[in-house]
C-alpha cells in the first residue's frame, strides 16, 4: 500500500453523530492510509473543495439522517463538475439495502452498513488502488 492514499472523510448534512466516522477514519489511519476527517455538518461543496484541495483519492460519506440519496449524489455530481471523477466515494452509516442500488448508479462506489469489518473497507480501497474493485 502506498503511504500517498489519502482519504477524505466526510459528515454531510445536519446530522450531527461522527462516531462511526471517527471510528472509520482512525481505523484507515490505523492501516497507513492519510485520512482527513471533516467534522460534523458539511455541505456537498465544502466536501468537494477539501477533498480537490486536499488531493485525495477516496472520499468516504457517513450519514445516518436519512437524506443519503440526495447528499452522497451531490457529491458525486459535484466532483464531476469540477474535473474529478476519478476520486472514489464511498458511502456508510445507516442506509437501507434498498437504497443502495440507487447510490450505486449515481457513482457511490459502495456502501458499508454499519458493523462492516474494516478488513472489508481496506479491501476495497485496495481493489480501487488496482484497478480490481468490484462494487459492495
Amino acid at each position: 500500500m502506498s503511504e500517498k492514499t489519502r482519504i477524505l472523510i466526510a459528515k454531510p448534512g445536519l446530522d450531527g453523530h461522527d462516531r462511526g466516522a471517527k471510528y472509520i477514519a482512525r481505523a484507515l489511519r490505523d492501516h497507513g492510509y492519510e485520512v482527513i476527517y471533516t467534522g460534523i455538518r458539511q455541505t456537498p461543496e465544502s466536501i468537494v473543495n477539501i477533498a480537490i484541495q486536499e488531493d485525495v483519492q477516496f472520499v468516504g460519506l457517513s450519514l445516518l439522517s436519512g437524506a443519503h440519496n440526495e447528499l452522497f449524489p451531490r457529491v458525486v455530481e459535484l466532483l464531476r463538475a469540477e474535473g474529478a471523477e476519478d476520486i472514489v466515494v464511498f458511502g456508510g452509516g445507516i442506509i437501507p439495502d434498498y437504497d443502495i442500488p440507487g447510490l450505486k448508479e449515481a457513482g457511490v462506489r459502495a456502501v458499508f452498513p454499519p458493523g462492516t469489518p474494516i478488513a472489508e473497507v481496506v479491501q476495497f480501497i485496495e481493489q480501487c488502488r488496482t484497478g480490481s474493485a468490484q462494487t459492495t
